[in-house]
C-alpha cells in the first residue's frame, strides 16, 4: 500500500463526518429563518361551539371558547401564540396566550362569547402562532351554529 492510499483511509472517516456535521448545522440554519406559513380553517369555524379546526399541512391548531377563556392547541410545541378580534371597522385587540399545561396549549380570557351571543353572528379573527422563527397566519371568521 502506498502512501497515498494510507493517507486516502486515514481522511475519508475525518471529511465524512465533517459532512454530515456541516450539513446538520445548514438544515438547522435554515429551519430558523423567519417564514410565514397561512392557517386555512378546515370547514366552518365554530369556536362557541369547540369547534374550529386551523390547518396548514401536517400542522393543526385547535381555536375554541370554553366559559369566556380562549383555548388553542396544537399538533406541535408553539413558541408563543396570540389572538386578535377584530371589529366591523377593523380595529384589532390583541390577546397574547399564555401557556396552560405545556407548549402545546395555550389560553387567555376574552369577550368572544359575549360579542357572538346570538345564533348566526359572526365576528373577524386573526391568530398568530410563532414556532423556530415561522409566523403561522390566520384569519378567519366565527359563526355560531347552535
Amino acid at each position: 500500500m502506498n502512501k497515498h492510499t494510507k493517507v486516502a483511509i486515514i481522511v475519508a472517516p475525518i471529511l465524512t463526518i465533517l459532512g454530515f456535521a456541516l450539513a446538520d448545522l445548514w438544515e438547522e440554519n435554515e429551519a430558523a429563518k423567519e417564514k410565514i406559513i397561512q392557517l386555512v380553517p378546515e370547514g366552518h369555524c365554530d369556536v362557541i361551539n369547540q369547534s374550529c379546526v386551523l390547518k396548514s399541512g401536517e400542522f393543526k391548531v385547535n381555536v375554541a371558547d370554553k366559559d369566556g377563556l380562549i383555548e388553542v392547541n396544537s399538533t406541535f410545541p408553539l413558541d408563543s401564540a396570540t389572538f386578535f378580534l377584530v371589529d366591523k371597522s377593523d380595529n384589532m385587540t390583541s390577546y397574547p396566550l399564555g401557556m396552560k399545561k405545556s407548549p402545546y396549549y395555550w389560553r387567555n380570557k376574552t369577550p368572544l362569547r359575549s360579542l357572538v351571543a346570538n345564533k348566526g353572528d359572526s365576528y373577524k379573527l386573526r391568530l398568530i402562532a410563532k414556532i423556530k422563527g415561522g409566523q403561522y397566519i390566520s384569519e378567519f371568521y366565527t359563526q355560531t351554529t347552535k
